[in-house]
């Protein structure tokens, strides 16, 4: 099945019988916060021009636990979440489709945790928001009530122990920027590096210039270089399992199944008793 949909492919289902639910997941890593300027509202982009007939998804408030000990973007409770879900017209039989601002980051992170909570149709609008061609609409939908109920998968996701012992026996994937897994610098966690053993592999490298997935084969072919063969055990990690996901879903495009460290770096790096590995050597 389809994992990502054009924008063509997508107005074509949106004009037909049975349209797909449309999330605006719009939201971006900011460290403005922190310095003092305003933070990015992914609400007021969505209130100021969203596809007609999206409905906006916080991906901090509802596709994410409050942060700690867990990472900056824990998993959310999943009885809040499957509320969220319904609030937004999510059903169980109904295809949805996600977007974001473009980096589809949260669009896939949106992706992952419905798939893996047991939605058999979601897809990813392939660009994100920057390659609908279409009209925009201010008008917030009213959708009728959902009916999707989360069933969280036993597989797709790991915990640090799990993530530490895939990077001895199979392939951990670093999906963040090379400087920051070389540990050369770290604007956000509590120390830089990577956990021993992962390979860096961005995932800013699985796009073209237009932020669109690179083909399959070149999908495959860079992830078989990387040491991602068809019968290894494959997760990824990120800072905050939002990067990650969308790590995850570049490989779900190349037909590799991955699963996600959640916690991620942000919550690897918390507890000092965890090794930290340093430079471009993976141990």
């Amino acid at each position: 099945m389809n994992v990502i949909i054009t924008a063509t492919d997508l107005a074509h289902e949106l004009s037909g019988e049975r349209p797909p639910v449309l999330l605006d997941v719009r939201w971006q890593l900011s460290t403005a916060k922190a310095a003092g300027a305003p933070a990015f509202d992914g609400r007021a982009e969505y209130a100021a021009g969203h596809i007609p007939g999206a409905v906006f998804v916080d991906l901090d408030r509802e596709l994410a636990g409050v942060p700690g000990a867990s990472g900056r973007h824990p998993l959310p409770d999943l009885g809040e979440f499957g509320a969220a879900m319904r609030r937004a017209g999510v059903f169980a039989d109904r295809p949805v489709v996600v977007y974001d601002g473009g980096q589809g980051w949260a669009a896939a992170r949106a992706w992952w945790l419905l798939r893996w909570t047991g939605h058999p149709d979601v897809r990813v609008l392939d660009g994100g928001l920057p390659s609908w061609a279409g009209e925009l609409s201010t008008q917030v939908p009213d959708p009728a009530e959902g009916d999707f109920r989360p069933a969280p998968s036993a597989t797709g996701r790991l915990d640090a122990d799990e993530a530490a012992a895939l990077a001895r026996t199979g392939v951990l994937l670093d999906a963040r920027a090379g400087e920051r897994y070389r540990g050369e610098v770290e604007p956000i966690d509590r120390v830089g590096g990577h956990i021993p053993g992962a390979l860096s592999a961005p995932t800013t490298e699985n796009v073209g210039p237009d932020g669109r997935f690179l083909p399959a084969a070149e999908l495959r072919d860079r992830f078989k270089a990387l040491g991602v063969a068809e019968d290894a055990e494959t997760g990824v990690y990120c800072g905050s399992g939002v990067s990650g996901a969308h790590e995850v879903l570049a490989l779900a495009v190349a037909g590799i199944p991955a699963a996600l460290y959640v916690g991620s770096w942000s919550e690897w790096s918390s507890d000092p008793n965890r090794p930290v590995a340093v430079g471009a050597d993976p141990q």
